[in-house]
């Protein structure tokens, strides 16, 4: 290929045969029908075909297709831009050559197709494909020996079996009767006497930039030119030779008009500060997939999953996949982007990444049949049956009802219906292929009959506006009244001309990318400010690229509105918006890219034009307010032409050559195509500049070439930074080049699974991001779910790597069912146990918990029971959620990938499972989370039964194991209660089933105090969750029973998570010594409980005590709800604010044991409330008066209900209530300074106590008082049964 100082690159012809068998490919073709001669007598069928053409040998042999190749091309070659053989013959002819009879439908067909290269630049092709007349003797007699060969097989497979498999032969026969073989012979038979021949042929024209339309009319010109009666007036060279050298390419911002065979042809180039060039029809995409369906496509697309496009036509393929991310502005797909896959290629399917990719479906072929290596990310797109297949969990975009509204309303200016226009056709399964004269005529890339939309007949019945006013109405959005114009403009018989009909189109792409850019801007109206500058230089930068944050997602989202928020916490993963901010960190210090350049404008225009505050966020829709200048743009350019290039004209050629007959595309001339012209036009002039300019880059380069290397390197694997693979090279498919891409997908895996591990410690540890200047260290439920889902996609796409035969739609599923199948086949159970096998955990008591044992099986069996869950992808995202909680994710890969016979039997050598490095390592990545606590099975499945394990451990030395009374427990946690459950007689373990309780807070234990041995002293209570082997602690140390301790018959204890180590610390963490040494809370023991060797704080200790209590509630509130954790640890937990308000009140206290009593707090509460109930207060004045009564008659109220209450709580579980009654009610500060002065504390208090401490009590009514601001909720547990 040349420089074109047009809009072409190249002009190439593919065919595997030249006209009346010329040497150039007649050989070959010949070879190739030996072959099939071969493969049908040896019966090897299936091998060859696969070689040639990937087609199956059960087809008639008109109906296979063979081995393509490229006849001509012109120039041979351009310096920069390297003519691709493989690629152009693969994507212009990708199923292969066909042949054809005069039965036949011939009609040519139009396509265009996509080379992406490894460095991310593209080529754009254009291809006209038609056909010839076959006029080799040799050829037509190899097609009617192939005929007769398989009319043969055929016949002898008919009377084999009257029930053998018709299929392949109703494939080739329009209809399913085929047993009889008068039929068989009619339909399936190639008379060389009485049948002509033909063979496809394709026109190619390779462009930098996709001017679609212009260069489908200059083919389609050209073609017309052939096929005509009449010589075209100037042979084809000139033609040719014009648009490859005198044609350039129209200025930014401008149009050119330049001449084809018959008849002008227009194309224009948006400005510098419009949205970039885009020529394909989105009409068509949204007549194809409809409105509803296009933005759940849309909406994957931007989540990088992976994309498969279906469809018989490959221009329809195309226009779909070019559609969609043109619409993905100022994003960039940055994956495998394959709209077209040639049958060879069919592998690529294989690879575990996110894709674009387009496939071509054979007629009649099911969607059932079609085997796709894994499904669990995939969303799968059919296009001619109008009909998409999503994946099972995906964020909706953000107001996508509104937007949808938005895009109906300019559709339907147009006469487009939003549900799509698939149906007006004659079937949407069988395509009809235009004929010429309405394929020129058409405009619609021969795709769909034009026929003209009567508007307000539409609007009567159409679905989508009525469903959507219905879905606007239920959920209370205003939506503005539907404007609608009537179609722009009809002519006298109601149909619009060709221009007006393509002018139609330009204006509605334009609108259209408008309304989508401009959510992106207002999604992204900030993204500046959240962008991590923090590098000095390039150099430091590309260098270290892998170790820095690039923006601040924690401080982006909490910036955005709520409804937002699942969606963009996913969509800043994805590597496009990673590339996207890339490129604005790369801006400081080279060009600025330019989708960015647009994008920043826009975004500038907003802040001029916008009255709101920058940083406030809203998710009122705002709509898009620049449609009809953007269309008065592009009209204005097509109305008014810019340039003018020269006419085609005569060329220096050999006479003879290059004549005309008609029906048949000549050999042309190539050495008058080789090379541009030498005369001096201005055109001319501009191409070489335009040389020049490029030869000047290139010295330019070569002088920099040594830092250019280095700076490439470091560039190409910062962007590629979260990329498995860039573009798979579509030319050499040599079994070495198959194996290196491979590898190069294993390779991609392994990064990716280090990436993500590394963000999911980091994001949940803290420590890096705090370095990073994000502040404290927290991660949002809304990120880490997002992280997980993420790491559960991996997971999929490293099993669906190199599947022998897929079974099911999630491969690891299949996987773990297979694995389960064998072991349970085994008479050896499959369990591992952590630890010694079956030994049970011993307290002081000889009370045992039982270990729970770690098994792989089991896991699978909880997930099975699950009914809530109804997929296969489903069961296994649950199985990778409950493995990663319970901090067995790598083991449990590791055991299910020790059956090395399983793998080898489902997984081809090649795959990532089998690359025994590559695997260790991925297990060690994942070993990594074992150092961090999830909850991710427990907070996403919420309504399952759930299995629970209790065990009641009593302090043997000082009491009874057993007590004589009827014992009772009650769990709470984050989701709910258990309820009171008796505990059996002479039991202290129980096992109960209740829906999820989430993380466990508090048990509420007691008893009746019936029979002789009642008193009972509790130690403390073990509570596990038997699925996810969470076990809880919940310490007591006092006693339950009348007349000893506090006297209470019940209590409520708060619960602590025990960390997951070994059964033998575990065991010991279970004893309790004197001094109780529990991993994170050491027991709260009350002075009066059963030991004084607890050291008592002094007054600044306490008061220390209080500020931090006070401190950790406000905090709590200031961070985001989805992140707090249990509020009632923060108010009756070792550091709560009960146990910081006891110190203070035992600070002090008379507690010597009046005639051995105990005196307790509560006894000074009650004192204090008999005083307040019998006395009238003497204030200073009548309003502060009346202040201290209303005080001191709810403070009376409170205490006076938590008494009456029916619960059998002692004197230290009623303060604990008292407490948390007066912080919800925001009551404590007024009430301490009434208990600071009341007669009763002179009796019970010290001189020197705080309460008698006026600086004290003051101080401390202020540190409460920062509660008053806060809205608390108490959990139900902490205050059931009193009633206030």
């Amino acid at each position: 290929m040349t420089e074109l100082s047009a809009g072409a690159d190249a002009f190439s012809s593919v065919s595997a045969l030249e006209r009346r068998g010329r040497d150039l490919g007649r050989t070959e073709y010949i070879n190739v029908l030996y072959q099939y001669l071969q493969a049908d007598l040896r019966g090897k069928g299936s091998d060859t075909a696969d070689k040639t053409s990937g087609e199956n040998f059960d087809q008639s042999p008109i109906r296979r297709t063979f081995k393509s190749k490229v006849l001509a091309h012109y120039p041979q070659n351009i310096e920069w831009n390297p003519f691709d053989q493989d690629a152009v013959n693969m994507l212009c002819m990708p199923k292969g050559l066909s042949f054809r009879t005069q039965a036949d439908n011939r009609d040519p067909q139009l396509h265009s197709f996509i080379i992406t290269r490894e460095d991310g630049s593209r080529t754009y092709g254009f291809v006209l494909t038609f056909y010839e007349e076959v006029t080799s003797k040799q050829i037509c007699t190899a097609m009617q020996t192939l005929y007769q060969m398989h009319n043969a097989e055929q016949y002898s497979s008919v009377c084999a079996s009257s029930s053998c498999s018709m299929d392949s032969l109703a494939s080739s026969i329009d209809e399913g009767d085929a047993t009889s073989l008068a039929k068989l012979q009619r339909y399936n038979s190639y008379d060389i006497s009485r049948d002509t021949l033909y063979v496809s042929k394709c026109i190619c024209l390779i462009t930098p930039l996709p001017f679609m339309q212009a260069c489908k009319k200059f083919l389609i010109q050209l073609y017309k030119a052939v096929t005509s009666q009449q010589p075209p007036p100037l042979p084809l060279e000139s033609y040719i030779h014009n648009i490859l050298y005198e044609v350039p390419l129209p200025p930014p911002g401008r149009s050119l008009k330049f001449y084809g065979v018959y008849e002008p042809i227009i194309c224009q180039r948006p400005g510098p500060n419009e949205l970039p060039l885009s020529d394909y029809p989105l009409r068509e995409v949204f007549e194809l997939l409809g409105l509803e369906n296009l933005v759940q496509v849309f909406t994957c697309v931007l989540l990088e999953m992976q994309i498969l496009l279906y469809s018989q036509d490959y221009q329809r393929l195309m226009t779909v996949a070019e559609g969609i991310t043109t619409l993905l502005f100022p994003f960039q797909w940055q994956h495998v982007y394959v709209p077209i896959l040639p049958a060879s290629l069919l592998h690529f399917l294989d690879a575990p990444v996110p894709y674009l990719m387009g496939l071509q479906s054979k007629e009649g072929t099911d969607r059932s049949k079609l085997e796709l290596p894994q499904e669990a990310n995939l969303c799968f797109v059919d296009i001619d049956n109008h009909f998409i297949e999503l994946p099972e969990e995906f964020p909706q975009f953000p107001n996508k009802l509104e937007f949808i509204q938005e895009i109906s309303e300019v559709l339907l200016q147009y006469g487009i219906p939003p549900e799509g226009n698939l149906h007006c056709s004659d079937s949407a399964t069988k395509l009809k292929n235009l004929v010429l004269s309405d394929l020129v005529n058409d405009k619609k890339n021969g795709n769909i009959p034009s026929n003209a939309l009567n508007m307000y007949e539409l609007l009567k019945g159409n679905e989508t506006i009525a469903r959507l006013q219905a879905l606007a109405k239920k959920t209370g959005v205003t939506m503005e009244k539907m404007t609608i114009t009537s179609p722009l403009t009809e002519e006298k018989d109601g149909k619009l001309s060709c221009e007006e009909l393509e002018l139609r189109d330009y204006k509605l792409n334009v609108q259209l990318r408008e309304v989508f850019a401009n959510r992106f801007t207002q999604m992204f109206a900030d993204y500046e400010a959240f962008v991590i500058q923090a590098a000095p230089d390039m150099e430091s930068w590309l260098t270290n690229r892998e170790q820095m944050q690039n923006f601040d997602k924690a401080s982006f989202l909490s910036d955005q509105p709520e409804p937002y928020l699942p969606f963009l916490s996913h969509f800043i993963e994805t590597q496009m918006f990673a590339t996207f901010i890339d490129n604005k960190i790369m801006s400081q210090w080279e060009e600025k890219d330019p989708f960015l350049r647009v994008f920043d404008s826009r975004i500038e225009k907003i802040r001029l034009y916008n009255v709101r505050a920058p940083a406030l966020r809203t998710s009122n829709y705002q709509k898009c307010s620049t449609l009809k200048e953007a269309a008065q743009s592009i009209e204005q350019r097509l109305m008014k032409i810019d340039h003018t290039a020269i006419h085609p004209h005569l060329l220096d050629m050999k006479i003879g050559q290059g004549k005309y007959e008609q029906g048949f595309f000549p050999k042309l001339q190539s050495d008058v195509l080789a090379t541009g012209p030498t005369n001096n036009n201005r055109w001319a002039s501009r191409s070489t500049t335009t040389q020049r300019r490029k030869d000047r880059l290139r010295q330019h380069s070569e002088h920099i070439a040594l830092d250019n290397d280095m700076r490439e390197k470091y560039m190409q694997e910062a962007r590629s930074l979260g990329k498995n693979l860039r573009q798979p090279k579509l030319s050499d498919l040599s079994p070495a080049v198959i194996a290196q891409t491979n590898w190069k997908f294993v390779e991609g895996l392994l990064k990716e699974c280090r990436m993500k591990t590394k963000r999911m410690l980091v994001e949940k540890m803290g420590h890096e991001a705090v370095e990073l200047g994000h502040g404290e260290a927290n991660i949002t439920g809304l990120e880490e779910n997002t992280l997980i889902a993420s790491l559960c996609d991996l997971l999929e796409r490293i099993w669906s790597h190199g599947l022998q035969v897929k079974q099911g739609k999630s491969a690891l599923w299949s996987h773990l069912l297979q694995y389960q199948e064998r072991e349970e086949k085994q008479d050896h159970s499959a369990e591992s146990p952590v630890g010694g096998g079956t030994e049970r955990r011993k307290s002081d008591t000889g009370i045992t918990l039982p270990t729970l044992r770690v098994s792989l099986i089991q896991d699978m069996r909880h997930v099975q029971n699950m009914s809530e869950i109804k997929t296969d992808v489903g069961r296994a995202r649950a199985w990778i959620r409950l493995s990663l909680e319970k901090k067995l994710l790598s083991q449990h890969l590791k055991q299910l990938l020790s059956n090395q016979a399983l793998a080898k039997k489902l997984y081809k050598r090649y795959a990532f499972l089998r690359c025994e490095e590559e695997r260790e390592q991925f297990l060690y990545h994942l070993l990594s989370l074992n150092a961090v606590d999830y909850f991710c099975f427990t907070s996403v499945f919420t309504t399952i039964m759930i299995p629970y394990r209790s065990v009641i451990i009593p302090i043997k030395k000082l009491s009874n194991a057993i007590t004589t009374s009827n014992p009772w427990i009650c769990v709470s946690g984050e989701l709910g209660d258990s309820g009171v459950m008796q505990i059996p007689k002479n039991h202290l373990e129980m096992t109960f089933e209740c829906q999820n309780l989430g993380k466990l807070t508090t048990v509420q234990i007691g008893h009746d105090n019936s029979g002789l041995l009642a008193k009972w002293l509790v130690d403390c209570v073990m509570v596990r969750n038997e699925i996810t082997g969470h076990t809880y602690k919940f310490p007591c140390g006092r006693w339950l029973g009348k007349g000893i301790d506090d006297g209470s018959l019940e209590r409520i204890l708060i619960g602590e998570l025990v960390s997951s180590t070994s059964d033998e610390e575990l065991g010991k963490q279970c004893r309790t010594p004197p001094q109780q040494k529990s991993p994170t809370v050491t027991r709260r023991l009350s002075i009066t409980s059963l030991t004084g060797r607890n050291t008592k704080p002094n007054a600044g200790q306490i008061q220390e005590g209080i500020g931090e209590a006070v401190n950790n509630i406000v905090k709590h509130f200031h961070k985001p709800e989805k992140e707090r954790g249990s509020l009632t640890i923060l108010l009756c937990g070792e550091n709560g604010l009960v146990a910081a308000l006891e110190q203070v009140f035992h600070h002090g206290f008379k507690s010597a044991r009046i005639f051995h009593k105990n005196v307790f707090i509560w006894d000074f509460i009650e004192k204090a409330v008999a005083y307040f109930e019998t006395s009238d207060q003497i204030g200073d004045n009548e309003e502060a008066l009346l202040l201290q009564r209303s005080s001191c008659k709810t403070f009376c109220h409170y205490v006076n209900a938590i008494n009456t209450a029916p619960r059998n709580i002692g004197k230290d579980g009623k303060f604990q209530i008292l407490v948390c009654l007066g912080t919800r009610d925001h009551l404590l500060s007024q009430w301490i300074p009434l208990l600071a002065e009341c007669p009763p504390i002179t009796r019970m208090y010290e001189e020197n106590a705080l309460l008698r401490d006026r600086m004290t009590v003051n101080s401390l009514i202020r540190v409460l008082q920062t509660l008053q601001d806060f809205n608390i909720i108490l959990e139900g547990s902490l205050i059931k049964g009193v009633d206030i």
